[in-house]
């Protein structure tokens, strides 16, 4: 099938590198030629697993093409996908500028029937509105579908080729048929191929997502009263975990969730909800506990240290917001830096793959080291933000060695106290009460 996907930003490259690879006809379109060029050449301005060697491959096999001619890859595609940003406006609603300019462009550009698919992230509604402009701009047929993604950074290269399931919102056969065909080759084991109408599909993404955001604020919401009352909270998630009816994922506690996704979903759907004048108070207690989340995190630094901070040095291990991906939208990272920046910190930071990301946001406020050690060297204490795979067995007696005083934060209750307190360490982790050393 000949298809182009407007947008060649996470979801965009995603989706075209993963379409073209089952052997469609993919034009990946953007305004910006410079990223144009890099992507030409395989240069990818993202880190995902696997991603890379398929868009190199489909770019080879003349499958996957980037092109910032927007009209000529509608006319010469059957189905067009809309994967342009929906960025936050400062009311927390979904800014779609992006959205109805392409969706204007594309009726402009159009020569026969299409398929525009809605891949972006849009409140309920979108699709009626894009419906509207494009049937302005043009006397073809064409039909519009929301077809939301689910994909975890880190996975969503998997992710689209194996997916859980397929949500296509649809008011149209023929477009469903379409889209059926589309996906059916992701699905052979299994038909997980969810068809709805287009409303109910735009609200799935969001109701998903923030129930997921839910289960993580209830978690660090218990883990608060577990250092309370003397509980340790990662027991209590084992003991949660193993009910069938609630499940492990997502309930873990933390320094709270970050991303591109959960903060802004979150808050567009409480937008939602006050423009229909229906509260959503779940949803923004979850908000409200996030933030809550990451000043309790800084507070127990704060607790150890005092509130001045000046002379101390904190090695940072992990700045993206969730391991395997150099993401940093929302990453509880950088409220933790900026606040003890504030109060007079030095700060060493390690990531695998996020430290160009920092560099964009912080400059040069904060030092970058070339490994995880390196960023030990001299520091006060050692704050865990990501639990990368090559932050779970570090080697305690190099660090012993490193540090100026053994104190590990744990944000991701990624270690054992006993081993590390048998080792000298003071640990402070999430959900569990601890006497503060002073």
């Amino acid at each position: 099938m000949k298809i182009c996907v407007i947008g060649t930003g996470y979801v965009g490259l995603v989706a075209g590198a993963c379409l073209a690879d089952m052997g469609n006809s993919v034009i990946c379109v953007d305004n910006n030629r410079e990223k144009l060029e890099q992507l030409k050449q395989g240069i990818i301005p993202i880190y995902e697993p696997g991603l890379e060697e398929l868009v190199t491959s489909n770019t080879a096999e003349n499958r996957l093409k980037f092109s910032s001619d927007l009209d000529d890859a509608v006319k010469k595609s059957e189905v067009c996908f809309i994967a342009v940003g929906t960025p936050q406006r400062e009311d927390g609603a979904a800014d779609l500028t992006y959205v109805y300019s392409v969706a204007e462009a594309i009726a402009k550009a159009m020569n026969g029937y299409k398929v525009i698919v809605d891949k972006s992230t849009v409140p309920v509604g979108t699709a009626e509105k894009v419906e509207e402009i494009i049937r302005k701009n043009t006397a073809y047929e064409f039909d519009v579908v929301s077809n939301p993604e689910f994909l975890k950074q880190g996975n969503a290269v998997d992710d689209f080729l194996l997916p859980d399931r397929v949500v296509i919102g649809s008011n149209s056969a023929k477009a469903t048929a379409i889209m059926q065909e589309i996906y059916s080759p992701y699905l052979r084991t299994a038909n997980r191929i969810v068809i709805m109408d287009v409303k109910s599909a735009e609200m799935t993404k969001y109701a998903a997502n923030s129930f997921l955001a839910t289960k993580i604020s209830f978690m660090n919401e218990i883990a608060a009263l577990c250092e309370k009352v003397g509980a340790n909270a990662e027991m209590v998630r084992i003991g949660m975990a193993t009910d069938a009816r609630i499940g492990n994922k997502f309930l873990f506690p933390g320094v709270g969730y970050g991303g591109s996704c959960f903060p802004k979903d979150v808050k567009a759907l409480i937008q939602t909800g006050k423009e229909q004048n229906c509260e959503m108070m779940i949803i923004q207690a979850v908000d409200k506990v996030n933030k809550r989340q990451k000043a309790n995190f800084v507070t127990k630094i704060m607790s150890r240290f005092g509130e001045d901070l000046k002379g101390m040095t904190f090695a940072l291990w992990g700045l993206a917001f969730k391991p395997k991906t150099n993401d940093m939208r929302e990453a509880p990272s950088i409220y933790v830096v900026n606040e003890l920046l504030k109060h007079g910190a030095k700060i060493h930071s390690y990531d695998p793959k996020a430290m160009e990301t920092a560099k964009f946001i912080f400059g040069d406020k904060i030092q970058y080291a070339q490994n995880a050690y390196d960023a030990l060297k001299g520091a006060d204490a050692m704050i865990l933000m990501t639990e990368w795979n090559e932050f779970r067995r570090p080697d305690y007696e190099k660090m012993a060695e490193l540090l100026k005083q053994k104190i590990i934060f744990d944000g991701r209750n990624q270690y054992e106290r006993a081993k590390l307190e048998s080792k000298g360490f003071e640990y402070y982790n999430i959900g569990e009460k601890i006497n503060i050393h002073h």
